[in-house]
């Protein structure tokens, strides 16, 4: 088949006047590489489209028979849901969520208030628009305050673990002022971090549920923050499968796949949680645009850990987005 790839790329000169982490989200030219291999070494033909305006052009050049979405787009809490909207005005088959998913899932509080309907657990939590709204917030110390609308722990950061509300509202101010977002303030969850991979369609499948195990300080004020994430191998140790009970597993599964389906991801995600201490699983967010970097995307890392090779990883995403519009035999 051909198949066109929607992605952002990392530019290669920083803007000194963004925050460090402004494009966090966005692949980088070698993850593009690794997935354009892995396409065409299971018979693909693949063309670049990029993303953002120059992906109009690069469609009506070469229209391809797919379009595998990993463009995280590029302005506003709607962005992910650019290249979706554009293609089925378009008509083009995509792979991936689609516009309504891509939206509820990048605004946080939206996501907990849809997923808190049905009974799932997730953290109380608050959102302010300035510094200057903040009062006491009624949440149970120590609360994480990060961006609303951004993933890849962007606006996370070590001191985004608050205990009082003068530390609220420094962080507050920090979100507000650097990335012109709502704040959102929930309670901190003391235990284990745990996220779960989930490819397909209808009922899904868990391709892993991956423990995040801090090395260097305890559960109780892990945050897995930016500075976490950029030097992982020597800040956290990833166990999959996890080291709970198989009951507690069970659940974490459940939730997943229940959340999973409740807003409406489809091919493939992944869904971030903690437990409480009761071990109740508590949905932190759910992101249906997951890194594909092999070795250091999660969901690759945990599918690598589970025994699916990268091409078996990318492959399975794609055959269930072809079954799901119809076009497996083609």
């Amino acid at each position: 088949m051909r198949v066109g790839l929607a992605y952002n790329v990392k530019p290669a000169d920083h803007p000194p006047h963004l925050p460090a982490d402004a494009f966090e989200e966005y692949d980088s030219e070698a993850t593009v590489g690794h997935l354009c291999d892995a396409l065409v070494s299971l018979g693909h033909e693949v063309s670049r489209l990029g993303a953002g305006p120059g992906i109009i052009g690069a469609l009506r050049e070469n229209r391809p028979d797919i379009v595998f979405n990993i463009a995280e787009g590029e302005g506003g809490r709607c962005r992910e849901a650019h290249v979706p909207a554009l293609l089925e005005m378009l008509g083009i088959p995509y792979l991936g969520s689609d516009p309504l998913t891509l939206c509820v899932t990048l605004d946080k509080a939206m996501a907990k208030r849809v997923v808190s309907t049905e009974g799932f657990p997730t953290p109380k939590f608050r959102t302010f628009r300035s510094e200057a709204e903040v009062d006491d917030p009624g949440l149970a110390y120590p609360v994480i305050v990060k961006p609303a609308f951004e993933g890849s722990s962007k606006g996370v950061r070590l001191a985004s673990r608050a205990t009082s509300l003068p530390e609220v509202r420094s962080m507050v101010s920090f979100v507000t002022g650097r990335y012109h977002q709502d704040a959102l303030v929930e309670e901190f969850i003391a235990g284990p971090e745990v996220t779960v991979g989930l490819v397909g369609n209808g009922v899904p499948r868990v391709v892993g549920v991956m423990e995040i195990v801090p090395k260097t300080v305890p559960h109780e004020e892990f945050v897995y923050s930016l500075e976490v994430k950029r030097d992982w191998e020597n800040q956290v140790e990833y166990r999959c499968p996890p080291s709970f009970p198989a009951e507690t597993v069970a659940e974490i599964e459940r939730c997943a796949v229940g959340i999973y389906r409740l807003l409406g991801c489809r091919d493939f995600s992944r869904i971030d949680f903690r437990l409480d201490g009761n071990r109740v699983p508590q949905f932190i967010e759910c992101n249906p645009l997951p890194g594909l970097s092999p070795g250091y995307g999660d969901l690759p890392i945990m599918a690598g850990k589970m025994g699916i090779p990268y091409t078996g990883l990318i492959s399975e995403i794609l055959s269930h987005a072809l079954t799901r519009l119809g076009l497996k035999d083609r």
